[in-house]
């Protein structure tokens, strides 16, 4: 079960995915690929895909991250 605080530390990175998703979708159905020949571009679901991750990437960036040395400072 997902508590508060664990939902308060993740919601950016879910927030950054599900706008990479859109994000990724709007530049192939708006910009794209006319040729077809372009590996990511062409497929929607690749351009979702990797918009998906940076979106992902990009609010992960704002997640504060604990600091997790265990050994006391000398």
């Amino acid at each position: 079960m997902i508590t508060r605080d664990k939902l308060r530390k993740i919601w950016p990175s879910m927030a950054g995915i599900v706008v990479g998703i859109i994000a990724g979708y709007l530049y192939y159905v708006k910009i794209g690929c006319s040729s077809g020949t372009c590996p990511i571009t062409s497929n929607p679901l690749m351009t979702m895909l990797w918009g998906g991750i940076m979106g992902y990437l990009v609010g992960d960036m704002f997640v504060k991250k604990e600091n997790r040395n265990d050994q006391p400072k000398q």
